[in-house]
């Protein structure tokens, strides 16, 4: 499935994952329908509680609020690359208090 960057390109998001509470703009037919048409997989809290899902909050809110805060980006490999090194980060040199300091890869 492709996906059209401001017109100037098409990318595959195919297999992405998108995760999110139960905010009617996700869960509107026509934004449901857009993830089915381009292959992504839909994550939902069940009742809007984003306690339900406290892992996948607490990664994207790290990785927006900390680790890419204030960063434009102007297609979606900048994306993916700003991603991919966010989440290197997150699991390899961030330290968590969660786990005694350490990183997720050395707990």
């Amino acid at each position: 499935a492709l996906h059209r960057l401001d017109g100037k390109g098409e990318e595959n998001v195919s297999g992405l994952i998108h995760h999110s509470d139960r905010g009617v703009q996700y869960a509107s037919d026509e934004y449901v329908s857009l993830l089915h048409e381009n292959n992504i997989c839909i994550s939902m809290t069940e009742n809007g509680d984003p306690k339900e899902n406290a892992i996948a909050e607490r990664v994207n809110q790290t990785v927006k609020n900390e680790l890419l805060k204030d960063i434009r980006f102007h297609s979606l490999a900048e994306i993916k690359d700003a991603l991919k090194v966010a989440v290197e980060f997150y699991n390899t040199r961030r330290p968590h208090m969660s786990v005694d300091m350490m990183t997720p890869e050395e707990a």
